[in-house]
């Protein structure tokens, strides 16, 4: 068996970023090789991941590349907080985002496992590949909540990009279910009804005001939820409705994405 010198060992872990110990066990089970080395602890990294892939992986980071006409979400989900604010772990997603946002979906799923399996090594955690989703339109913004467990595209009509982005940063806050009022359907009308009657019956009103207390009631309840009617977070007295319009911008569409947890 050849001498590993500390030489050796340096230059592999400077190359994968795996420890000293693994490291020095994978050039003396290689002689030396580098490479071989270098081909047996992609293997190892390989047989953990495949090991640990049962394991629940409910954590994670969104990560989001846009141009202002396309926008690229993709999530990547670990097993822990901890290593979802490693900066391997966060290196890794926007890696495979470099590769779905240049050769597409498909290219990054299947270039992945192999990203992934090092950095399983490295960490000891399940790492699974979440969501990639592409989003386009005239004017697109994104914003992503400084935990990484949390962002949203917004689509604009007219615009431009940072009145986008200030949207998607009050969606990311506010949390609204739909994007005008006549999203809502009766279904949905129905079970915030249910949810309110007690309270309504309480009032101790005749039929009719009870039906007009309801009808507030409820047009209060969608309004909260409702991206159009609410109140712009950084300027209360202005619907978001407003503040798009004030800057020449429709509110299309938006999505908001959330890593499982």
């Amino acid at each position: 068996m050849s001498t590993i010198t500390v030489e050796q060992v340096k230059e592999l872990r400077d190359a994968t970023g795996v420890s000293i110990m693994q490291c020095r066990k994978a050039l003396e089970e290689a002689n030396g090789d580098m490479e071989k080395a270098t081909i047996l602890l992609r293997k190892k990294g390989a047989e953990i991941a495949d090991k640990k892939s049962d394991r629940s992986a409910q954590d994670g980071t969104v990560a989001i590349k846009t141009d202002g006409k396309k926008a690229l979400v993709l999530i990547l989900n670990c097993e822990t907080d901890f290593v979802a604010r490693n900066d391997d772990f966060v290196n890794l997603s926007k890696s495979i985002l470099e590769i779905a946002w240049n050769e597409g979906e498909d290219a990054a799923r299947t270039k992945s496992p192999e990203l992934i399996n090092a950095v399983v090594l490295k960490i000891g955690e399940n790492i699974q590949l979440g969501k990639i989703e592409e989003i386009v339109g005239d004017t697109i913004g994104a914003y992503i909540h400084h935990t990484g467990k949390a962002g949203c595209v917004v689509v604009l009509k007219g615009g431009n990009t940072d009145v986008a982005k200030d949207i998607a940063m009050h969606v990311t806050a506010m949390r609204p279910r739909f994007l005008n009022t006549t999203e809502v359907n009766e279904e949905e009308k129905s079970i915030a009804m249910e949810a309110l009657r007690k309270e309504v019956d309480e009032s101790n009103k005749g039929d009719e005001m009870k039906a007009k207390i309801m009808e507030g009631k409820i047009a209060s309840y969608f309004k909260d939820q409702t991206l159009s009617e609410q109140s712009f977070f950084k300027i209360p007295e202005k619907t978001v409705a407003q503040y798009a319009k004030e800057n020449g911008a429709e509110v299309e569409k938006f999505v908001l994405y959330n890593v499982s947890l």
